[in-house]
């Protein structure tokens, strides 16, 4: 049975029932999550960033609030701010970078939600960057080799 979508507000810097990840050092704050879709706020400071790797099965998108970040999407790199909406299709690699001397705040959403919520409640606090990409692969979500960073 898909989940249904829960209304009303969730507040800036907050998550769905208070829930906050700390994900490799970067904020994420659960917004909403329902079967078609699931959102979440990251916060990352200068020198943060997600590699680049492929949902399969997932459209990802990130609206840029503050900040700015660099995005690697199909081998291009790009440079989304304030406003700017990122358009990832499943299948394609990207990864995204704050390359940048200022924090930045962006909300992100993929559709459908598939394991993605769950994926991140198993790397909440895990440091172990090896066992990230395992646990990762396992939930849908595959990492490209370092050098598809450069």
């Amino acid at each position: 049975m898909t989940r249904a979508l829960d209304g009303g507000i969730t507040r800036l810097g907050t998550g769905i029932e208070g829930v906050e990840w700390n994900i490799l050092g970067q904020r994420y704050f659960p917004k909403a999550d329902c079967g078609s879709t699931f959102s979440f706020e990251t916060n990352s400071e200068p020198g943060q960033f997600v590699p680049v790797h492929i949902h399969p099965t997932q459209d990802e998108f990130i609206l840029v609030q503050e900040g700015e970040l660099h995005v690697k999407l199909d081998g291009v790199w790009s440079v989304a701010r304030p406003g700017d909406l990122v358009k990832m299709p499943r299948g394609v690699p990207h990864g995204y970078f704050n390359k940048g001397d200022v924090p930045s705040r962006a909300l992100f959403w993929v559709s459908p939600a598939g394991d993605l919520r769950a994926l991140f409640e198993q790397l909440h606090n895990m440091t172990d960057v090896e066992e990230v990409v395992r646990v990762s692969a396992e939930h849908a979500v595959d990492f490209l080799p370092p050098e598809a960073n450069e």
